[in-house]
């Protein structure tokens, strides 16, 4: 059956429907606004199911980047919910009713789908269920299911190229605001720490986080700088975002965050230095500077004033070895989704008072997914490590060949993955959204090199 959007019987379909919701509505609530707003919609559902792409990365913008948090005025338009229908709308559709849109599958997926079942198994397990499944029903199955979606949507270049500017862009605007809160003192932690949205109960409001959401955009950023045969707009985007990007992670004067802003620069940095001495006297100098400039040494918690080991730094270890613990205990299935900050008090030996987050990627996987979870998260991280190093070589090989948005994409999600590993030491990411956006977008690069550089190919047109 023909459900095609061209085919007339579908047409006709979509229009008897819309014809009898009018009617419907109209007898519930004779309003001539009800029939204009239902007429509105074979519009608005044309518009959606003609550009799925666009909706789904849309909602991960907003999921991610928090902008109706960064501008609370549009908090209670509800974009994430509306954005979240149109994207499983189109997704459905397009899938299992038209069939444009192929469902493939990557080994790298299969190590991703494993990680998710032992999660949800997690969840049935957890100490605290209902904390579990209030994380996994709000946050965790829409990053599961648009893991898939961004993967299984990003087809062509021009697809590879909206995102890294749209993800660009996005990063920018939080970079403008978290600045413009430091410069006028807006929601500062210990007076010197940057956030966003504190007031609302934000993510953002812990500069962590924030400097989590802030790294993530500026490999891409990155990347629109350092590739050849770009267009001048997205050269001179990526001109002005890593400025604002590298200041406002700056701001947040998060360790984490630094870590993986220096192993960015250093991805694109190894691979353009012939003399890896110079790279690595480059690195310990910029390193240095770095750590003076965002002024680590001035925290409250953290900095020079604390002798020996800062409390924020036996902070973390504390909470590593609760975490320890907590897979000890459960070795198969961990504490649960969400559940390292409720089980704290009974696994440190350091109690004080205050449960702790465990602030460490890697650490928070063990404790609420148990060593079987690390194990398979750790060879999820391996998988796609080699398989971007696999595609930007395959792509630099043949340059002359592909389009340069394409050679942007491989060098962005390699950048992106280093720096989430390292900056994964002290930044809690397992659960969020950073991970799983790279894995997709891994997953479409390396789909659309195989379809379009097989490895004896004397000569390629681009899919522009």
């Amino acid at each position: 059956m023909n459900l095609s959007l061209d085919n007339r019987g579908t047409q006709a379909i979509l229009a008897l429907s819309v014809c009898l919701l009018i009617g419907v509505a109209w007898k519930l609530a004779p309003h001539p606004a009800v029939a204009i707003a239902i007429g509105l919609v074979p519009a608005a559902a044309l518009f959606v199911l003609s550009r799925p792409f666009l909706m789904v990365l849309l909602f991960v913008v907003f999921s991610f980047f928090r902008l109706h948090e960064v501008f609370p005025q549009l908090y209670s338009l509800k974009i994430p919910l509306l954005l979240s229908l149109a994207s499983l709308g189109a997704l459905a559709w397009h899938i299992g009713l038209t069939r444009k849109i192929e469902a493939y599958w990557r080994p790298e997926l299969t190590a991703v789908t494993i990680f998710f079942v032992l999660v949800l198994i997690g969840v049935s397990l957890a100490s605290n269920r209902p904390i579990a499944i209030a994380y996994f029903k709000y946050v965790y199955w829409k990053i599961a299911l648009m893991t898939f979606a961004i993967a299984w949507l990003s087809r062509t270049a021009k697809d590879f190229d909206f995102a890294s500017k749209l993800i660009t862009v996005s990063g920018s605007i939080v970079g403008l605001v978290a600045i413009f809160n430091k410069i006028n003192g807006i929601g500062l932690v210990e007076e010197t720490r940057v956030t966003i949205g504190r007031a609302i109960g934000s993510v953002l409001g812990d500069p962590n986080d924030l400097a989590l959401v802030l790294m993530f955009p500026t490999s891409f950023a990155v990347s629109l700088i350092m590739t050849k045969d770009l267009g001048r707009s997205s050269k001179l985007l990526g001109l002005i975002s890593v400025p604002i990007l590298f200041s406002a992670v700056i701001a947040t004067q998060s360790r984490g965050g630094l870590l993986g802003i220096m192993a960015i620069f250093a991805v694109y940095g190894y691979r353009r230095i012939q003399s890896k001495a110079l790279f690595f006297s480059i690195g310990i100098v910029a390193a240095m500077a770095l750590f003076v400039v965002a002024g680590i040494s001035d925290r409250a918690s953290g900095g020079a004033a604390e002798a020996g080991v800062d409390a924020s730094a036996m902070g973390r270890l504390y909470a590593w070895e609760a975490a320890f613990g907590m897979a000890l205990h459960n070795p198969l299935t961990g504490v649960g989704l969400d559940n390292f900050y409720s089980n704290y008090f009974y696994y440190s030996p350091h109690w004080d008072g205050l449960n702790h987050a465990v602030h460490s990627t890697w650490f928070g996987v063990l404790a609420e997914t148990g060593f079987l979870g690390l194990g398979v998260f750790a060879t999820i991280i391996i998988l796609l490590i080699k398989t971007a190093l696999n595609t930007l070589n395959r792509v630099e090989r043949n340059r002359g060949h592909v389009d340069p948005v394409i050679h942007a994409a491989a060098q962005a999600v390699l950048a992106g993955l280093v720096g989430t590993v390292v900056s994964g030491t002290f930044l809690t990411q397992g659960f969020t959204w950073p991970i799983y956006i790279l894995a997709a977008l891994v997953v479409a690069v390396a789909r659309w090199v195989d379809a379009h550089l097989p490895d004896k190919m004397p000569s390629l047109t681009t899919d522009r």
